[in-house]
């Protein structure tokens, strides 16, 4: 979330895509409940704020809301765009924001274009785009008199763009995506998502009242949006809409992400994903030899002279910080601080691709942890036959799951299943002490309920052994490139069985020099003396002690929350450095002054000389943060532009986001027909001998014309609660639903056993009969 749970209690209007919130996220959705009703929020002139959900089926989140427009899966661009299209046609979005905070005066170069679905630089048989077209019009001068000026690049490039504040010229972002989303006329919006044309604009009307100074929006979702091939795009669409309307950084607005559990933000802030180092670093790619080259090709570009770039400055600081973490008195200057002892993958190394490389035999083991993989991603038989292509198997979880379990799976032959699987019984949450980071960002510390039961052991001493005994090996025997093993630090009182508290100290990070605990990322350097297991979270245990722990809540609201937007910082801890609303310098205009009173962020204070509210998104103090100085630096101070991005080209599918068909769609997209579905989506290659097949994997619609989605249930936590007996009491039995009239298409009944086919397997389930569908 760029804001937080109890922030959705200040908006005026809440628009909820892909999430059903009131079900998935009971406790966090009493904040839309208090915002409905609240009278002083609300469109016009008040009286509660509106909920507008978005969703094929009709839910308990739908019940509560003021308008349910049932979309079509996987047609979310389509719904912004079109939203995108009419604030734009009828001069709604924020003026001022627009043209100070975000790069709509910025020039794109002239060989950028778009046509049938396609943006310039394509590459068909790589199924990926060449984005130097997408780049910005350069000036030289500027750019010369920028690096000239002494301003800090930290070895980011700098590569100042031509700008047009009138917003006129046709190469201008703001023209160039006002052309773009033209295409998007509520017709056609009805056309791609199935909501009728006249609820469409009651639901422009609306939203096009949040572009005044004294309203605010906020877009919730999950992963009914995240989990499509073109999630980027859909939560970029709505990212687009917000800037539109001078919604982000500001409280009660924000693009806000519900995660799926209590974990979720946390495991990606620590770079559970394959292409991210923690603090979301980007991981080096082959030709990368030195940190020059790293950095170089990862951070941002200074754009404008008043860019701070923070974050592209800052590159260097952040890696080195968390190599020597890593890797101790072994990373020093004379070795690039041990930068060669990174992986740099060549390939997509996702975890899909691992399956892949099982099945094409490359991959001999796999440990799973914290995770089933047969139960939460797409195209379960392929993973089990992939788990059945390994010699080894290691399953570390509390209780079994459909992955420790595979082998045993309907029509299976246990015998012929040469995997030996190991089950490595863990602790459960209750059973630790520990973080847990909430969707708003908020780390909170939770104390171990009751002791390990039975044989279970923590994940991380698992891990901690393991690691030692593979060490040990290497120390012994030898082998390929054993430097990145035998280097690696576990300096905790015991390394085998390291505390939690000891990790949170180390992803703080330290002052090599003083010994001392770091209490800013923005004091980490690139010389060897401060360590960071990961940048966002320093300040999270300076040497006061865990702030994680902090409990200073509701029991006393006027102390604990002394500017009544609800941010609580004395409670627990908030990346980066406690701030509760990301971007939050966009809630304040050119003076400092908030665009609402009534809902400041931060505020200039004049006569401190400071900015006070919210944890400033900013300088808090000096020359570069006072509002009146020609120094000061732009709102958005972590990218290169300085402002928020309505184009971007950091994203791989393109530079505004698009509306594609789903991989698998009965239906051509009616806006490029020759160009249906995202042309940059990942495609799995299969495996070989009895794998080969697996490649094939898409159905038409000539025999699967239904369109299927999934979620969340109330009486489940996905896959962890099946060992739960009365929850399992509850809800014992799988499931589908059938909207009325295919049902009665079908002569199917609730409760009659159906099977439900797909190109990639079937399941036979009980059926239930529905009016929350349409079909």
């Amino acid at each position: 979330m760029t804001n937080h749970w109890r922030d959705i209690k200040n908006a005026d209007l809440i628009l909820i895509n892909g999430a059903n919130p009131a079900e998935a996220h009971p406790v966090g959705f009493q904040w839309f409940v208090t915002a409905k009703n609240d009278p002083k929020r609300g469109p016009g002139s008040g009286g509660g704020a509106q909920i507008i959900h978005a969703d094929p089926r009709f839910t308990r989140t739908s019940a509560l809301a003021d308008i349910y427009a049932r979309i079509r899966t996987g047609t979310d661009v389509a719904y912004f765009g079109g939203l995108i299209n009419y604030v734009l046609q009828n001069n709604l979005y924020h003026d001022d924001y627009v043209r100070n905070y975000t790069n709509a005066s910025f020039l794109v170069r002239k060989d950028y274009g778009f046509a049938d679905g396609l943006f310039t630089g394509y590459d068909v048989k790589g199924r990926k785009y060449d984005v130097t077209t997408w780049g910005y019009q350069i000036d030289d001068a500027a750019t010369a008199a920028s690096v000239a000026s002494g301003l800090p690049t930290g070895g980011a490039p700098v590569a100042i763009a031509k700008r047009d504040m009138t917003l006129q010229d046709p190469q201008t972002v703001f023209q160039l995506m006002k052309e773009h989303y033209s295409r998007y006329t509520p017709d056609m919006v009805s056309r791609i998502t199935g909501i009728p044309q006249d609820q469409f604009m009651r639901i422009a009307q609306l939203v096009g009242q949040m572009g005044k100074p004294d309203k605010v929006m906020t877009i919730v979702y999950a992963v009914g949006l995240t989990h499509h091939t073109t999630g980027g795009e859909l939560i970029r669409s709505g990212a687009v809409l917000q800037l539109l309307l001078g919604n982000i950084g500001r409280p009660g607005g924000g693009m806000n992400a519900e995660r799926g559990h209590a974990n979720i933000q946390g495991n990606t802030d620590h770079a559970i994903s394959w292409e991210i180092l923690p603090g979301y670093l980007k991981i080096p790619v082959p030709g990368q030899k030195n940190l020059v080259d790293y950095v170089k090709a990862s951070a941002s570009k200074r754009n404008d002279p008043r860019s701070w770039n923070f974050f592209g400055i800052n590159y260097r600081n952040f890696v080195v910080s968390l190599l020597k973490g890593w890797y101790g008195s072994a990373a020093t200057s004379s070795n690039e601080f041990a930068f060669d002892f990174i992986p740099k993958p060549a390939k997509n190394s996702s975890w899909m691709s691992i399956y892949d490389q099982a099945l094409k035999g490359n991959m001999q083991g796999l440990i799973l942890n914290g995770m089933t993989a047969t139960s939460i991603g797409p195209d379960s038989n392929r993973v089990m036959q992939a788990l059945a292509n390994l010699k080894w198997l290691v399953v570390m979880d509390p209780l079994p799951t459909t992955s420790s379990e595979f082998w045993r799976r309907p029509g299976a032959d246990p015998k012929s299943i040469q995997t030996e699987v190991f089950m490595v019984p863990a602790t459960h949450w209750i059973e630790k002490d520990g973080s847990f980071v909430n969707s708003g960002r908020w780390s909170q510390w939770k104390d171990q309920v009751i002791p390990p039961q039975g044989n279970a052991r923590h994940d991380h001493w698992i891990l901690a052994e393991l690691f030692l005994r593979v060490r040990s090996l290497y120390q012994l025997q030898g082998g390929k490139f054993p430097d990145p093993i035998r280097a690696l630090t576990m300096n905790y009182s015991d390394p085998s069985k390291p505390q939690l508290d000891e990790i949170a100290r180390e992803i703080n990070g330290a002052d090599l020099t003083t010994g001392k605990q770091m209490t800013s990322f923005a004091n980490l350097k690139s010389d060897g003396t401060t360590t960071a297991g990961d940048w966002i979270y320093t300040g999270s245990y300076p040497d006061s002690g865990n702030l994680m722990k902090r409990r200073n809540g509701i029991q006393d609201p006027a102390k604990n929350d002394p500017t009544g937007m609800g941010f609580y910082p004395g409670w627990a801890w908030s990346w980066p450095l406690n701030r509760r609303v990301l971007y939050n310098r966009a809630s304040a205009d050119l003076t400092g002054n908030p665009w609402d009173p009534n809902r400041p962020g931060i505020k200039w204070d004049a006569v401190q000389a400071k900015w006070v509210g919210d944890v400033p998104d900013y300088p808090a103090t000096g020359p570069t943060a006072d509002p009146s100085s020609p120094k000061a630096w732009l709102p958005f101070i972590m990218n290169g532009e300085g402002v928020g991005r309505l184009f971007s080209t950091s994203m791989v599918d393109g530079p505004l986001p698009e509306h594609y068909e789903p991989m698998e769609s009965p239906i051509k997209n009616p806006l490029h027909p020759t160009q249906s579905e995202s042309p940059v989506a990942f495609i799995y290659t299969g495996g070989t001998g009895n794998f080969a097949n697996v490649k094939d994997s898409f159905g038409t619609v000539a025999d699967y014309p239904y369109v299927a989605t999934s979620y969340r249930l109330t009486e489940h936590e996905h896959y962890v609660t099946q060992h739960v007996p009365l929850l399992a009491g509850l809800q014992p039995y799988p499931f589908v639903e059938i909207p009325e009239e295919l049902a009665n298409q079908k002569s199917i009944k609730s409760g009659d056993r159906v099977r439900v086919r797909s190109k990639r397997g079937k399941i036979e389930v009980l059926a239930l009969v529905t009016k929350r569908l349409a079909a």
